[in-house]
């Protein structure tokens, strides 16, 4: 019985964790302790608060599948449900076997979060904890995943349909499977649906996802060195556009800013907001400094310092940093028809570039007080 026990907790440790942790297993109790680490992990800040109002039978309970996949199920009032327990749950046709991520208020805010409507029709419930049967029958499922997987891509070659089988799910009950694809087109997949049916002895379900989704359920790490955020912790996605890399001063190079999809990073608007209130202290870049020594134009700007480096229209190689406050002077005299001497006077830092004449990439620095 204890050789079984520890079998068992093997499996669940491999369907439990999403993530990139190590996960501790309570095998008599088929409870995954709250150490899991699983993909798009809430943390319960309303963890033991009860709303005295509320309704014991409008309870709800969030569950997680595989990967991101998760969605709310109603929980019957003689119920009681913790957080990280296996449960069986209402799915169409059959029933499907999840692990509870989030109980309590905190479920409330994250339906109203995700638009969940709990008066719609369709809503599913809870049946009871998982028995010892429905967990077996459920990792039996799950270990066909990946031979299913393989097989899938090799009969829509076979057909040759231009899509990309990413992941198969099955239902805890192994009488239904989710197939996930990414295509760039659409892709008449009929003769598929019939093939995958013979085949696996299931009823098959088709679903296209775009390649940040993709991303997002296979997860991986990122070139930061940690996971990927869309399968770690983010639920939603915003549009990244290469502006945000130029607020940011950044290459417009695509093998750095683009992620593991092929898009641009989702990091780029991490700090976007914060440069876009910097940038509001700053003059126009494309305002040229009017001196008796010669006009200058920008070049380049320090956001977070407040300093913007100018060069001098026939000295290219020559750049100074003038704080903000200094520029904003410079363009208010020369609305007054007042020039100054030069800008090195206001300059904070001038660096000389070695011209390419010479040869050299060395630069000079010669600093102001």
């Amino acid at each position: 019985m204890e050789e079984h026990l520890e079998n068992k907790t093997k499996n669940i440790e491999v369907v439990a964790g999403r993530g990139c942790c190590v996960v501790d297993q309570d095998a008599e109790s088929y409870e995954v302790n709250q150490s899991v680490c699983c993909k798009l992990t809430s943390y319960n800040w309303l963890d033991g608060f009860e709303d005295p109002v509320k309704k014991e039978e409008e309870r709800f309970v969030e569950v997680r599948f595989k990967n991101d996949r998760k969605d709310f199920f109603l929980c019957p009032p003689e119920l009681v449900l913790k957080e990280n327990e296996i449960v069986t749950v209402e799915a169409n046709p059959g029933h499907d076997v999840g692990i509870v991520a989030l109980t309590g208020e905190a479920v409330l805010l994250q339906m109203k979060r995700k638009n969940y409507d709990p008066q719609r029709a369709d809503v599913k419930r809870v049946y009871r904890h998982a028995r010892v049967s429905d967990v077996e029958k459920w990792l039996m499922a799950v270990a066909q995943e990946k031979n299913t997987l393989y097989g899938t891509r090799r009969i829509a070659e076979e057909l040759g349909l231009e899509m990309k089988v990413n992941d198969v799910e099955y239902q805890g009950d192994k009488t239904k499977a989710i197939f996930y694809f990414t295509a760039a087109d659409r892709v008449d997949f009929r003769q598929l649906i019939r093939r995958l049916a013979d085949a696996f002895k299931v009823r098959v379900e088709m679903r296209q996802i775009g390649v940040r989704q993709e991303a997002a359920k296979l997860g991986g790490i990122g070139s930061c060195g940690r996971e990927l955020c869309c399968s770690s912790y983010m639920s939603s996605f915003k549009s990244v556009s290469t502006n945000a890399a130029r607020v940011q001063q950044l290459s417009l190079n695509p093998q750095k800013l683009a992620g593991q999809c092929g898009k641009l990073k989702c990091c780029l608007n991490y700090e976007l907001d914060n440069y876009l209130e910097a940038l509001n202290d700053f003059p126009d870049p494309k305002t040229v400094l009017q001196t008796k020594k010669g006009p200058a134009y920008h070049q380049k700007s320090d956001v977070f310092q407040k300093l913007m480096w100018f060069a001098y229209a026939d000295s290219p190689n020559n750049l100074m940093a003038i704080p903000v406050d200094k520029v904003k002077r410079i363009i208010r005299m020369n609305e007054n028809k007042k020039f100054p001497a030069e800008l090195e006077a206001f300059a904070m830092q001038v660096e000389q570039n070695a011209s390419e004449d010479n040869g050299s990439d060395d630069n000079d620095f010669v600093s102001y007080i």
